[in-house]
């Protein structure tokens, strides 16, 4: 904090252990908020700076609402500029590695189960896909009174709203989430969680394989007959910069650019709560993403029918290295 004279000012008191205690619930926060592990952690950051340079009047009271008043106020904006920036390629949230279903970030005071959505829930890439179809505000609404369980009140201070407005926000919010509401039946039955961890494994396994064997038949067989694949390099690397529909264009998009590619080394992790596949490429030709995270969804059939690829290397950062030798 710079004082009038010029001066450095001290930190508050207490600011450190207040950094370490709260870091990882803003970093949830801001994480579902933005789709990103990099903007998150970039928007924590800007948020202590915040705390540093104008803190709270009274910072003998708990920090945690001023701190995620702050740091929602902060990733609406920054979600407002990110929808102006032209972007190469479909956008895609960041996956986030969470070894054993865990959540990789602590919650300290953990809210409860009566929330509309859990909290491994609301990492899922289904839902950051959905939180993508809602205005800056109605995603930062949805997340407070859906997820953390703030009240009408409390979310309406939060974001400088009226109780009114909040509560018109959260309502079209939940409208705009009714196609994924309407669908966590069906993948509860159907999707990745429903089938076991192992049998989703095995799936992904029998992909890896039928990729390498270089045989677009093989890699149809695994295929939804409607199978769509979305890929985002962030303009980095050679990825496909619209959509790729229906199976034979899907496994033929696979085969040649396994061919492109390189050696892979290939893990199965769980990424967002769910079974994924890490391909870390060991001599990358030039184009060629050096590290692919790949999810996806599976039919009924226990077919591959959404595949979601990301390239890009800011959004990789949640994953954690590979292994030595792996």
């Amino acid at each position: 904090m710079v004082e009038a004279s010029g001066r450095v000012a001290p930190a508050p008191p207490g600011l450190e252990t207040v950094f370490r205690d709260e870091r990882g619930h803003l970093f949830g926060v801001l994480y579902r908020l933005t789709g990103s592990t990099a903007d998150a952690e970039d928007l924590v950051q800007s948020t202590f700076e915040r705390a540093l340079e104008r803190p709270p009047a009274d910072t003998a009271r708990p920090w945690r609402p001023w701190l995620v008043r702050v740091a929602v106020n902060l990733g609406r904006d920054h979600l407002r500029r990110r929808r102006r920036r032209d972007y190469d390629g479909p956008w895609l949230p960041a996956p986030l590695e969470t070894p054993d279903g865990e959540l990789p970030f602590g919650v300290p005071e953990p809210v409860s189960t009566q929330g509309r959505y859990e909290l491994m829930e609301s990492v899922s890439y289904a839902f950051l896909l959905a939180l993508e179809r809602l205005t800056p505000t109605q995603r930062a609404v949805l997340l407070l009174r859906d997820v953390f369980e703030y009240d009408g009140r409390e979310t309406a201070e939060l974001l400088g709203l009226s109780e009114a407005g909040a509560r018109q926000h959260l309502r079209r919010a939940r409208r705009a989430m009714d196609d994924y509401d309407s669908t966590r039946q069906q993948r509860a039955r159907h999707g990745p969680l429903a089938l076991g961890q192992e049998a989703v494994q095995q799936i992904l396994a029998r992909f890896l394989a039928a990729i390498a064997a270089g045989d677009p038949k093989q890699v149809e067989e695994l295929l939804a007959e409607d199978v769509v694949l979305e890929t985002d390099a962030g303009g980095e690397y050679h990825a496909a910069r619209i959509p790729v529909v229906g199976r034979n264009k899907v496994a033929r998009f696979y085969v040649n650019i396994s061919r492109l590619s390189g050696p892979p080394r290939p893990s199965i992790r769980l990424l967002n709560g769910e079974p994924a596949v890490v391909l870390d490429i060991i001599d990358p030709k030039p184009g060629i993403s050096p590290r692919v995270a790949t999810m996806a969804t599976l039919d009924e059939a226990g077919r591959l029918k959404r595949i979601y690829s990301v390239l890009a290397t800011r959004k990789l950062d949640g994953i954690a290295p590979a292994e030595a030798g792996g």
